[in-house]
């Protein structure tokens, strides 16, 4: 029985999606306004992180009147996060030794430590934040209603298009990250029906990416704070260019592996949700 408490079906998405799209925006203009901070970056990301969570807990059980919010179950966070994370380093450094192994090292220099702090606050946030969004918001809803297949095209492609925004933003490094990210990380929620294991693969590779190599992260200036400094030289194919390694065709390939892993599980399992099924 309804109450006048309830939010009317039709308008649960619309307001869950808007108040993570609000929670990504503002967690992104906090941290880029106090990235300067050394040590107290990670603090800021880390609570960004948190606020998003705690948002997004919130108002799935409210609008969506669930008890409880399983795919963010406390017992699966650390191990999903080791997972995640373990399969995200790996992807990214094997994508950086391709690079190298077809001549696209250009320079190494030292880089800085309290880069390297402020990545892993800025990451952790990213990450968290935008799972919630794309994985949790956008595919869970949409695999829901419409099967798993459209969900994974959906999510995709909203992920890779939202990067058109940032400022060396290329459609091909768009295209990339919808593959790379917005179909990788879907398949890993489909496949495990957590958020932990997405949000540690990319908190990973984008903290390997930004606070280790000290390489451009989705073509987002100023994102390369690392303990190297690391300058690709070469085609945009084989580097990314503006975009980063991101945009590289070397990482689309790497990405391909976790893909398939993922992918058989999803199969083995019987995981797929039916568009059919979904409707009913």
């Amino acid at each position: 029985m309804k109450t006048k408490t309830d939010t009317p079906s039709k308008f649960r998405f619309p307001i869950l999606f808007i108040a993570m799209l609000a929670v990504v925006a503002i967690a992104s203009l906090i941290n880029a306004r106090l990235s300067g901070l050394g040590p107290l970056s990670v603090v800021v990301g880390i609570a960004t992180a948190a606020a998003g969570l705690f948002v997004y807990t919130h108002l799935s059980r409210r609008l969506e009147r669930r008890p409880s919010v399983p795919e963010l179950d406390r017992t699966e966070a650390l191990p999903g996060l080791l997972r995640g994370a373990a399969i995200g380093t790996g992807a990214f450094v094997t994508t950086m030794l391709f690079i190298g192994l077809f001549g696209g090292w250009g320079h190494f220099a030292s880089g800085s430590f309290w880069g390297f702090l402020t990545s892993v606050g800025v990451m952790a946030s990213a990450a968290v934040n935008e799972e919630l969004l794309f994985r949790g918001v956008i595919f869970r809803i949409t695999q829901n209603r419409f099967g798993t297949w459209i969900a994974v095209t959906l999510s995709a492609v909203l992920f890779g298009g939202s990067h058109l925004l940032n400022t060396g933003a290329t459609l091909w490094g768009a295209f990339a990250i919808a593959i790379e990210a917005g179909v990788t990380l879907a398949i890993c929620y489909a496949a495990t029906r957590s958020l932990w294991l997405p949000i540690g693969f990319h908190f990973a590779w984008n903290l390997v990416e930004s606070g280790v190599f000290g390489t451009t992260v989705s073509g987002a200036t100023g994102t390369a704070h690392g303990l190297l400094t690391t300058t690709l030289s070469g085609p945009a194919l084989l580097t990314g260019g503006s975009f980063g390694p991101e945009a590289s065709l070397i990482a689309v390939l790497v990405c391909l592996a976790p893909i398939a892993y993922f992918l058989r599980k999803i199969k083995r399992y019987n995981l797929i949700v039916r568009r059919s099924a979904a409707q009913s």
